[in-house]
């Protein structure tokens, strides 16, 4: 499962035990391998990948346009990262990249009052950035 990741370099391990990398674009590619998924988080569609990738239009620092679609992707990005390099990135990687993670990790069976404090204990202390954020995690499991 995820071979070649570990829990260094912006991964999350979600109570299941996937794995998924968070990170900002506007960083350099982090050392290792490459995802074979990935999520792209922005509020215009993003460069082409030599991944597989799908994008999510969601601006910054909001919520996804389509909330509807930002559950059917983040539950595709789960599902393949029990068996796949998955990433989850926006421009900074805290905010949108947070809101996300936190969302997958309800998905993945966190309660969602503790979503937000899981990713950013396992993820980044500063994940999740604004009160609207917290509100869509928070509802996550109820779209």
């Amino acid at each position: 499962m995820n071979e070649g990741w570990s829990t260094d370099d912006g991964i999350l391990r979600l109570p299941s035990g996937a794995l998924v990398r968070g990170r900002g674009l506007r960083h350099p590619l982090p050392p290792g391998p490459t995802p074979s998924f990935a999520v792209y988080l922005l509020g215009k569609q993003p460069p082409p990948t030599a991944w597989e990738a799908r994008w999510l239009p969601w601006p910054d620092f909001r919520l996804p346009r389509d909330r509807r679609l930002a559950r059917e992707v983040l539950r595709e990005a789960l599902d393949r990262a029990r068996n796949e390099r998955v990433e989850v990135a926006c421009g900074g990687g805290r905010g949108r990249t947070g809101t996300a993670l936190a969302c997958m990790a309800v998905l993945d069976g966190v309660p969602p009052d503790q979503a937000v404090a899981f990713v950013r204990r396992h993820y980044h202390p500063r994940a999740v950035e604004t009160p609207w954020q917290r509100r869509f995690v928070l509802r996550f499991a109820d779209a």
